[in-house]
């Protein structure tokens, strides 16, 4: 009867956390996942870049993902504004853009509120962003690992993107100089975004 016990209360503890709010955000285009139902790919939790609040990739499960490693002081970074503009586009159908802030190639500001009002009063940013993380190298975050070892590729500069499909497939790696309204970029999303 004991071991009932340790078990009961793991069941409660994971109905507690896919009824949390962290578990579920419609303001950040998710919704509720329970932890089964999650992908492999979105089993991690990173902090939220505005407040530095524990937020879990579940609750984008069922999403059509697109994670970009972005940065401030960088060539690439006006494409902030297609980013922006990708996911007010799409997000009704599925879409959900995940930014991650790196200063793996020394062009991110130093503090996670610096980037949070950089991305918001300079590209009016709504798309979910995490806090700073390496995303390559040995340092790299758990997801960034996972992602270049499914596609092995590694971010070689800032604006690199991974678009996953609802199921947690990663269909696709692009490099910084793909623009978020790339045709081929875009064919691959508007076709998995019609899939269900």
């Amino acid at each position: 009867m004991k071991t009932l016990f340790p078990a009961l209360a793991l069941a409660l503890a994971g109905a507690a956390w896919t009824s949390s709010p962290a578990a579920a955000n419609p303001a950040a285009g998710g919704a509720a996942a329970a932890p089964a139902a999650c992908p492999a790919i979105l089993r991690h939790t990173f902090p939220r870049l505005q407040d530095e609040k524990p937020q879990p990739l579940c609750q984008y499960a069922g999403r059509v993902v697109l994670v970009v490693n972005t940065a401030s002081y960088c060539g690439f970074t006006p494409q902030y504004e297609g980013l922006e503009k990708l996911y007010a586009r799409y997000r009704d159908r599925g879409l959900v853009v995940l930014g991650f802030p790196s200063n793996d190639f020394a062009q991110e500001k130093a503090s996670n509120k610096e980037i949070a009002d950089f991305c918001e009063n300079t590209f009016g940013v709504k798309f979910p962003m995490f806090g700073k993380s390496a995303v390559r190298g040995s340092d790299a975050n758990p997801l960034f690992r996972e992602l270049a070892g499914k596609t092995g590729k590694t971010p070689s500069w800032n604006f690199n993107k991974y678009l996953i499909a609802r199921d947690g497939r990663v269909l696709a790696h692009y490099g910084s100089m793909t623009r978020p309204d790339d045709p081929a970029l875009l064919k691959v999303l508007e076709q998995e975004l019609a899939a269900r």
